[in-house]
This record gives C-alpha cells, structure tokens and sequence, in this order.
C-alpha cells in the first residue's frame, strides 16, 4: 500500500514539474520574465484582448474548449460578438476553432500551432507576455525570425508591424534585444496591448476563476465560524470529565 502511495505521489510530481518546466528552463538559461499586468476583472482589457485574440491569433491558433458565447461574460452583448468578433459564418454557441487544419500547418510552419484555450494556465501569464515581446529578425531562420524567449520556435512575428523589427544584440550573457525599425505603436502602446491579449488568454483558460476565488473566500469564513462552534460544543460535552 505503502509502494502505491509513494508512485502516485511521484506521478504527482511529475504532472506538475511537465507544466512549470518551461519556467525552470528559462531561469536556467536566464531569461527573465516580465510580470504581465493581468486583472481578469477589468472588463475593457479584456474586451480589448479578445478583439486582439480574434483579429491575430484565430488565423492559425484555435481555442477548441472555449465558444464564442464565452465572450458574453466579458461584458459583450449577442450581437457585439457576432457583429464584431466573429469573424467567419461561426454561431455563437460554436467552439473556436479555425480552418486551417494539422496537416496544411504542419506544412507550412513545421509544427501544427497549438490550441490556445489553457495555454496560459500551461505556460503562465508572464511568460506568453514576455514571448510576444521578444521576437527579433534572425536571417538564419526560414521564417526570418526567432525569439529569445522560445528560442527557433516556428511561430512568425504577427504583430511586427504593430512592434516593430528588433535586433538581438550581443548574443549571450549580456544580450539584449534593440528596437531597429518602429512600428505603428510605441514601445508603451504595444506593450499595453499584448497585455490585453494576455488578460484575456488568462480568462478564457479559467472563465470560473473569479467565481471559484469569491466562493472559497465563504467556504474558508464557513469552516472558521464551524471551527469554533466545534470547540466550544467539546468544552461543553467535556467540562466535566477530567
């Protein structure tokens, strides 16, 4: 029995380091994340990371978990959603997925780009952010870009023209990345907009997440309040026993 536990303990353990690894190898190569400023009850940031989500990422990035009804919780109405962010013949009771399948992405960027619906439950909030903000032009590469956060990862720099052309100076202990060419944002303007793309991708991978903290808060309040009836009910059944 003793075995049993000890295995499934060890399991345990390797579920968990399987999805903070990516973490622990950035430290290792030390990269350091950016904090993402994320506050999933800020209903405009959100409403402004789902615009960004829809009109960037769905291209080739599905979200297979989440429909598009979802987005009613962030404060948009039925028809906001299906006059505005939806972007295909897609209902509103739909998954989000996209057409481009396995087989046509696997050909195009080598890899099949993965679902986006837990990503940020799986990679965490500062590390998605951090990555959007480092990609830099690398010739070596087939796609003309690279990224210091994910380093050779097949993704292409979508939002280049927004950020602009960085270059990986110094490459190794003391590399940095330097802005070559401007984009169509400041360094602050893109820097608050994939912030609102991260809020979201936060949201849409725990949408009860508000929920679940505001219902424990009562349950923890519950079990203080039937902690110290509990007590009192055994002083008073033992008062008189020593």
């Amino acid at each position: 029995m003793k075995r049993i536990l000890v295995r499934r303990w060890i399991c345990s353990l390797l579920m968990v380091g399987s999805l903070v690894s990516p973490l622990y190898s950035l430290a290792e190569e030390g990269v350091k994340l950016d904090h993402a400023p994320v506050d999933t009850s800020n209903l405009p940031s959100l409403q402004r990371g789902a615009q960004h989500f829809m009109n960037y990422c769905m291209t080739c990035h599905s979200a297979h978990l989440a429909r598009f009804d979802l987005l009613e919780q962030i404060g948009l109405s039925k028809k906001q959603v299906e006059g505005n962010l939806i972007l295909t013949n897609a209902k509103i009771a739909d998954y989000m997925t996209v057409v481009l399948t396995p087989k046509d992405a696997k050909s195009w960027f080598g890899v099949p780009p993965p679902d986006l619906t837990v990503e940020a439950r799986v990679r965490g909030a500062d590390w998605i952010y951090t990555y959007l903000r480092s990609f830099y032009r690398d010739d070596q590469r087939p796609n003309g870009w690279n990224n210091r956060v994910f380093p050779n990862v097949a993704m292409p720099h979508v939002l280049w023209q927004l950020q602009g052309q960085q270059v990986l100076q110094h490459p190794g202990e003391a590399e940095s990345l330097v802005l070559m060419q401007k984009g169509q944002m400041s360094a602050q303007e893109y820097d608050q907009y994939v912030g609102d793309l991260v809020n979201f991708l936060v949201f849409m991978s725990e949408p009860t997440r508000g929920e679940r903290l505001h219902l424990g808060i009562w349950v923890l309040g519950f079990l203080v309040l039937l902690f110290f009836a509990a007590r009192a009910l055994k002083h008073e059944f033992w008062k008189d026993i020593h």
